[in-house]
């Protein structure tokens, strides 16, 4: 069933774990910068980076670090993001049994 994957979904694949590891380390950025008062992430840039493909990255980032997860925006838009990403990684895998 399975055969191995091409460079297409190789290079989307690591593309995909690549975004999902920056929007992890922007919420742990944006956590410590919250914590000693400095200047901070927008929260434009975290949506942003959870919507390309690094929604998985931003949920497990906000969950873990404790960040972010009373506004209600981040509610809504960072489980869609993670779904978004988990469907682009399943087309990505089975993408030549789709087209």
């Amino acid at each position: 069933m399975f055969q191995t994957l091409n460079y297409f979904q190789m290079i989307t694949l690591m593309f995909i774990f690549i975004m999902n590891f920056y929007s992890l380390y922007l919420f742990f950025i944006d956590k410590k910068r919250s914590q000693k008062k400095a200047y901070r992430i927008s929260e434009k840039q975290l949506l942003l980076s959870a919507f390309l493909f690094g929604g998985i990255g931003a949920w497990i980032g906000m969950t873990n670090f404790r960040h972010k997860t009373k506004k209600p925006l981040f509610k809504i838009c960072i489980p869609l993001a993670a779904i978004w990403t988990l469907i682009s990684m399943l087309v990505a895998v089975f993408y030549t049994y789709l087209f």
